[in-house]
């Protein structure tokens, strides 16, 4: 016989979690059940070890930079106290105890196992069932997405997993992959001595941003010592010798110590059972609505939904499907007009919205203002790293901006101005008429808008 519960969530990464935690706290019976780590892919191989590899990184290059402005100094990489902050203070060697503590003291039921769903509103987890009678909640999140390339399987390849475990680093390494995470690394590893090549199949990296953002962030790398072989396709991986050689549809090669494969990331619900709940298990994603339900008394929230592989996003869609699921009255239903994100490469690029392509595919009638940080009183004063842009992208009839890009120093955080205005839809006379702090990078918003 089942076991009475009030609410079932698969998967126990950010959303899931935060999910679980706050249903119990307001008093329902909730198992939680996670085959991996609570806490999931951000605080033990994303977000947060990623970032300490890039605050590193980034003393590194700042040292650099003292010449001509600070006098002089010189700087030794050791990646060792790197990879002991990482174990010690992100990821307790990759236990998750604390975060199962912290679930559990919320009163939920944590079940590490793994999850199969066997009807409309009832899971298994090892021998026991589970009846959900307000219903399940699926945060299963997305595992990398490795592509079919011929030998690549059995080869002794990394996913971001095992570049952000890595205690000696290589002499040298490929990257497959020029979005995001396949950038951030790349630029970290330069930094710390690694010979890095990048293999992307678009003609820019972060294709996904606007073109500007991907020279940047190219053309930034490259002065680490990063090489780029864009519009390259893998045909073939070998592996000899402790060396991998990649051989490119075009008949070149490249070689490296490590091969790290960074081309993306896909759901993993064929085996959840999810069929049972009237959803396609070869679907790329569950389709939620503005509720975040998938279905009857199915809810989902996270990378699994597709919209946006961001921990933020997670958190956003938690909230939702908490306060649905309370039946609250006041309950807010979704919106991703003004979804941000971050490629945190030094310069930072950060963007909200729709870029210029897009908004142009989408039929608006778009007008563009952009101006260069360095032409900034700030950006003149902070010298050496200044590089980077502020670009705006307005829907000329509404009069309202429906994009925006911030690269520079403190690109993510200059973004917050940005995704305000894009998010309530602040007309841009008003963002004109605002009063700027001076002599800050933000104030180059202001510049932008005198198109």
């Amino acid at each position: 016989m089942a076991e009475q519960v009030d609410v079932v969530v698969v998967g126990l990464g950010v959303g899931g979690e935060e999910t679980a935690g706050r249903l119990a706290q307001a008093g329902l019976r909730v198992v939680g059940i996670e085959s991996r780590l609570v806490g999931g892919e951000c605080p033990y191989y994303g977000c947060i070890p990623s970032k300490m590899m890039i605050r590193a990184a980034n003393l590194i290059a700042e040292t650099r930079r003292v010449e001509g402005i600070a006098g002089t100094a010189t700087v030794q990489p050791d990646w060792a106290p790197v990879a002991k902050r990482i174990r010690e203070e992100a990821t307790d060697t990759w236990n998750d105890q604390v975060a199962v503590d912290r679930l559990a003291g919320k009163g939920a039921t944590v079940i590490k196992d793994i999850a199969t769903i066997t009807g409309p509103n009832t899971v298994r987890a090892g021998d026991t069932e589970y009846e959900a009678s307000r219903g399940i909640v699926i945060a299963t999140g997305t595992v990398p997405s490795i592509p079919p390339i011929d030998g690549l399987a059995g080869t002794p390849y990394w996913t971001n997993r095992e570049a952000i475990e890595v205690e000696t680093l290589p002499a040298s390494m490929l990257i497959l992959g020029g979005g995001a995470i396949g950038m951030e690394l790349a630029q970290v590893f330069a930094r710390f001595g690694v010979q890095v090549t990048v293999i992307e199949g678009a003609p820019e990296v972060l294709a996904m941003e606007e073109p500007e953002s991907g020279v940047l962030a190219r053309e930034a790398l490259e002065r680490d010592g990063v090489t780029f072989r864009r519009g390259a396709h893998a045909k073939q991986v070998g592996y000899a010798d402790g060396a991998f050689t990649v051989t490119l549809e075009d008949g070149g090669t490249a070689t490296g110590e490590k091969l790290l494969v960074a081309t993306g990331r896909r759901v993993a619900t064929a085996d959840l059972g999810i069929g049972k709940l009237g959803l396609d298990p070869a679907a790329r994603r569950i389709e939620v609505d503005e509720h975040v339900r998938a279905g009857d008394r199915v809810w989902a929230v996270g990378d699994v939904t597709g919209v946006g592989a961001f921990t933020h996003n997670a958190m956003y869609q938690a909230d939702i499907a908490v306060r649905d699921i309370l039946r609250e009255p006041d309950a807010p239903t979704a919106s991703y007009h003004a979804m941000p994100r971050v490629t945190f490469t030094d310069p930072e690029i950060g963007a909200v919205g729709l870029t210029e392509k897009q908004a142009r595919d989408a039929g608006l009638n778009v007008r563009t203002g952009s101006t260069p940080i360095p032409a900034s009183t700030r950006g003149w004063i902070h010298k050496a790293g200044n590089e980077g842009f502020i670009k705006v992208v307005m829907d000329a009839d509404r009069g309202v901006l429906v994009g925006a890009t911030s690269a520079g120093p403190t690109g993510g955080e200059v973004l917050s101005a940005l995704a305000v205005a894009v998010h309530a839809a602040v007309p841009v006379n008003s963002l004109r008429q605002m009063i700027y702090a001076y002599p800050t990078f933000h104030r180059a918003i202001g510049e932008a808008l005198k198109f």
